[in-house]
């Protein structure tokens, strides 16, 4: 099996258990708000069906994708969160049957892009194997969300592991989006998995070091956790700067999460 052909099956698994749960829920409940502001049921899967989507024109379509980026550039910050507010507002069943075409799609467009090729993207170009573990970081994310919004969340997987590297080595974008100097030193990450397995980055005679859960980084580096509610800990400046603002996510700086009572 090849790094894609691991991922491309993770980020089935993942969407498929998130489909089981949206595709029993009531109209009334697609539309119950989530922790993420603003964004109720349908609007989360409204911006994964779309991702999924804009990822497919990327990689087949170069008019419809040029057009797309100049539309997003009337708009930068808001451009990603529209689509999905616009998105959000069909009916529940015709929401759920265009995410249930776009999955499929996406894999199969993602499995036959040319090896060696990247695919144009909102930022740096990504080879197929970077957009599918994009991809799967951001179904990861927001099923979060709409799990929690319904007292759902699954028993954690070693599927975590792709949101795990994702947020590590998007470590100076992260520096940069927040408008700081990236810094050079190496940072070690030494994470364990939910399996109990290890999971390593880096070199361990670094002097900056994140050690703790890997399922936990995860959550801050989606930014779906504060910091101070997690079993991490972070030794020298810069990987202690790191957690404060890591962010594994394209665009701007997420306002993440206030830390619970």
């Amino acid at each position: 099996m090849t790094k894609l052909d691991d991922v491309l099956a993770d980020l089935a698994a993942e969407g498929d258990q998130l489909e089981q749960l949206v595709a029993s829920l009531s109209d009334e409940q697609w539309r119950t708000p989530t922790p993420a502001a603003g964004w109720d049921v349908a609007t989360q899967i409204a911006h994964l069906a779309w991702t999924d989507e804009v990822a497919v024109i990327a990689a087949t379509d170069k008019e419809a994708w040029d057009a797309g980026v100049l539309e997003a550039l009337k708009d930068p910050v808001h451009y990603v969160d529209n689509a999905a507010l616009e998105g959000g507002q069909a009916e529940p069943a015709d929401l759920l049957a265009r995410w249930r075409s776009a999955r499929p799609a996406l894999v199969k467009t993602l499995r036959e892009y040319p090896e060696g090729e990247k695919l144009p993207w909102f930022g740096p170009p990504m080879s197929a194997t970077s957009m599918a573990t994009a991809r799967f970081m951001e179904t990861w994310a927001h099923a979060l969300d709409v799990y929690e919004t319904f007292d759902a969340v699954p028993a954690p997987t070693d599927r975590v592991r792709h949101v795990v590297f994702l947020g590590t080595i998007t470590r100076t974008f992260a520096f940069i989006t927040h408008g700081l100097p990236a810094p050079e030193e190496d940072v070690f990450v030494s994470l364990t998995l939910p399996s109990g397995a290890a999971w390593e980055h880096g070199s361990p005679d670094a002097a900056n070091t994140v050690c703790g859960s890997a399922y936990d980084f995860a959550l801050r580096v989606t930014q779906r956790r504060h910091r101070d509610d997690l079993d991490l800990v972070a030794t020298g400046s810069v990987a202690d700067q790191w957690l404060d603002i890591a962010q594994a996510f394209a665009g701007p700086p997420g306002e993440g999460r206030v830390a619970s009572a």
